[in-house]
């Protein structure tokens, strides 16, 4: 026999006995997974027990309708106070920070400039006072001498110039009494006055400096009552002109909410709506007036304003996290009447306070959702319902016992 077939035989006797010996113990671990596949087959098959879920019934309220946006807060009226005429400034009487009052007098500049004009302006009214009471002696004297006896002593043109001269002096007086009064008012201009009530700024300019009328003392910012202003889309602007017009008389409320925890600041009223659209970013400004008693606001403080346009009357509420997002949109998990729960499209309103949600459509009054436990679910899973905060009820020894008889049972069938 040559090489060739030996080998060949050899390699036939080596598969032979492999297939005697490995063949049987592949369909032996086969008849296992078998029997595995039908052990898991059989568990499978029994009956789970209820998911426990929290559940709550769909309630009805009145849900106020809030349109918001970020605002900023403005001072109602900002003066810059700047003297109206110059010299040293001696003196200051405010304290930076603090509320003045109108009409307080907050800086004093020195008057004896003025005072001196003033001085010289009385005196030039008196002298010409004087000059009046001469040509009018002197016109009187005169037309006394043309009267008498019918006969004229005093020509026509010395009469007229006596008048003409008592006529200059009379103007005379009459120019140095307008001198007088620009003069006072140049001396109380030295008192310098707050326009208006209001937080004066930091000072510009210390006691001592020499100030000119172009030079800034302080500025004054109104801020009881104060101003926020803030913007809406142009989409919102007939939902808040239709909510004017059904207020009549009553201002749409504005509620200036911190931007750091959301909680009120403070409560006003609409004001004003601008006369434009914003053709760049397409919203309309509007204003709202707070009266800011305990200055909760101040000038360009970011808030965030929240303008109440109408209340919706017994709106369906369920809490928030009931509400689930699909690729679909919105659904709830409802609970049906044989404790299965099915997956119910919904479309939510708006928010209703940080909790929850008012439901458009797809609820009913009294139906109940789920709001806790939705992870476990599927639909048409079983469910055991539970109230707020309630937990589910510990085994009894009788379910306990089952179970583990449950369990022994699935444990004989892995054996066989």
């Amino acid at each position: 026999m040559s090489r060739f077939w030996k080998i060949a035989l050899a390699v036939i006797v080596v598969v032979v006995i492999a297939g005697i010996f490995i063949v049987p113990r592949l369909g032996g671990h086969g008849g296992a997974n078998g029997q595995a596949g039908k052990a898991n087959g059989d568990g499978q098959g029994t009956d789970q027990p209820p998911v426990p879920v929290t559940v709550v019934p769909v309630v009805a309220q009145d849900v106020p309708v809030y349109l918001t946006a970020t605002g900023t807060a403005q001072a109602r009226n900002s003066v810059v106070v700047r003297p109206q005429v110059g010299g040293q400034l001696m003196k200051l009487n405010f304290q930076e920070g603090q509320e003045v009052k109108a009409g307080d007098v907050i800086a004093e500049i020195d008057p004896r400039t003025i005072q001196s004009q003033y001085d010289q302006a009385v005196a030039k009214l008196r002298q010409d006072q004087a000059a009046v009471a001469t040509a009018k002696n002197n016109l009187e004297r005169s037309q006394n001498l043309v009267s008498k006896g019918g006969q004229q002593y005093v020509s026509k043109q010395d009469l007229d110039n006596l008048k003409n001269t008592l006529d200059q002096a009379n103007a005379a007086v009459a120019a140095d009494q307008g001198s007088i009064r620009a003069s006072q008012v140049q001396l109380g201009f030295t008192k310098v006055i707050a326009p208006i009530t209001g937080l004066a700024g930091i000072r510009a300019v210390d006691v001592g400096n020499i100030v000119a009328t172009g030079d800034t003392i302080v500025t004054l910012t109104e801020v009881h009552p104060i101003y926020v202003t803030f913007n809406l889309p142009e989409k919102n602007l007939d939902l808040v002109r239709t909510s004017i017009r059904e207020q009549g008389d009553t201002p749409l409320l504005v509620d200036a909410l911190d931007r750091i925890d959301a909680h009120v600041v403070s409560t006003g009223h609409l004001d004003v709506i601008d006369n434009t659209i914003d053709t760049t970013t397409g919203t309309f400004r509007l204003r709202a007036l707070f009266d800011n008693q305990n200055t909760e606001l101040w000038p360009g403080q970011f808030v965030n304003a929240r303008l109440k346009v109408r209340t919706v009357k017994n709106g369906l509420v369920v809490p928030a996290q009931a509400v689930q997002r699909g690729p679909d949109g919105d659904y709830v998990y409802l609970v049906q009447g044989d404790n299965t729960v099915k997956m119910q499209p919904v479309e939510t309103a708006t928010e209703v306070g940080d909790s929850h949600v008012l439901i458009g459509k797809g609820l009913k009054l009294g139906e109940k959702v789920v709001t806790e436990g939705q992870f476990r679910l599927k639909p048409g899973s079983k469910v055991q319902p539970l109230a707020p905060g309630q937990v589910p009820a510990a085994p009894t020894a009788e379910e306990l016992q089952k179970a583990k008889q449950g369990q022994q049972g699935k444990g004989g069938r892995r054996g066989g």
